[in-house]
């Protein structure tokens, strides 16, 4: 299933006062970027946060459970994302303080290496 548009549409809407928030669409998710740090994946129905070292107490004890997916071979693939607990998607105070996790993992995770160009 593809990503909800209006799940999409309601994070924007709610995380406008943290930033500029944008999204991209991949592989039937969306990835969600607030001024251009990836902190969010939606996914079906399911908004998802990024986490680290740092939050995942706060998730972990939240009880929220990791972003998973059955790659190719059928193995189930977790990645370091835990969905957001109910109250995010009609409270924009809660959605404001879940993303800000995710934003502040987005953050602190170490910049991806650009690959040389081609030719070089």
């Amino acid at each position: 299933m593809p990503a909800d548009a209006g799940l999409i549409e309601w994070a924007k809407e709610s995380l406008e006062p943290l930033g500029t928030i944008t999204h991209h669409a991949m592989m039937g998710a969306a990835v969600l970027y607030c001024d251009g740090t990836v902190f969010a994946v939606v996914d079906d129905e399911a908004i998802y946060f990024k986490f680290d070292a740092v939050s995942a107490p706060i998730w972990d004890e939240a009880g929220l459970p990791p972003f998973t997916f059955t790659n190719s071979t059928g193995e189930t693939v977790s990645m370091n994302y835990r969905r957001a607990p109910d109250d995010v998607y009609d409270d924009a105070d809660a959605m404001r303080q879940w993303a800000a996790l995710g934003i502040e993992a987005g953050r602190r995770a170490p910049a991806k290496k650009k690959g040389k160009p081609a030719g070089a």
